[in-house]
């Protein structure tokens, strides 16, 4: 059921925005994870917000989202339709761009869950943490490393924090989990994280 962004439809509950990858050749245990959050999604009662795809991880947590009587919100630029293979079982909105995809699911997200993904999804968060860094949002962002995933990246963060390029204050600009579990818990207590401010220039 693809839509126009105009007809977005109403939702009183929370949601959720996962970042992920598209790819279907990653390790299988990527895609345990991304079912078990879309499922778990549901059953707390938040709506689920995703790049639209059907394949990869973006698929396997919609489709575990739907399954389990879930709202489910997916927005796709018209030019991936045929690459990332739209799942058009939940609301679908095809938009124009890569940026007008970006700041719907931003705007229509409570708190982000960055999953396992390329390039990217290396874009998405990075884009958000940079929001974030700017106090131009408080919304959680919650890395699901599993396995270690994103260690590299969080490296790289910390480099910057001890080189004195991102003040000390940005390390709570983000938490770190390593289950689905973790993750909902503390989506569930996003309205009692800190709103910090990491602007201090």
């Amino acid at each position: 059921m693809s839509l126009s962004p105009l007809a977005i439809q109403p939702f009183d509950g929370k949601s959720v925005c996962l970042f992920c990858g598209s790819s279907d050749r990653s390790d299988p245990a990527y895609t345990t994870a991304a079912q078990a959050f879309g499922a778990q999604t549901a059953a707390a009662g938040w709506r689920l917000v995703y790049g639209g795809g059907g394949v990869g991880l973006m698929g396997a947590s919609a489709r575990a989202a739907h399954a389990a009587g879930g709202r489910v919100l997916g927005v796709m630029p018209g030019f991936l339709r045929s690459r990332e293979r739209l799942f058009d079982d939940v609301e679908t909105l095809v938009v124009t761009s890569m940026h007008e995809r970006k700041t719907i699911m931003y705007d229509e997200s409570d708190a982000f869950v960055v999953a396992p993904g390329g390039v990217g999804t290396l874009e998405e968060v990075i884009e958000v943490l940079s929001w974030k860094r700017l106090d131009l949002h408080h919304k959680p962002v919650i890395f699901l490393n599993i396995n270690g995933f994103w260690d590299t990246l969080l490296a790289a963060i910390e480099t910057g924090i001890e080189q004195k390029m991102t003040p000390e204050t940005f390390r709570k600009a983000y938490s770190v989990v390593n289950t689905v579990e973790e993750a909902i818990a503390l989506m569930q207590e996003a309205d009692d994280m800190p709103q910090l401010q990491h602007d201090l220039r």
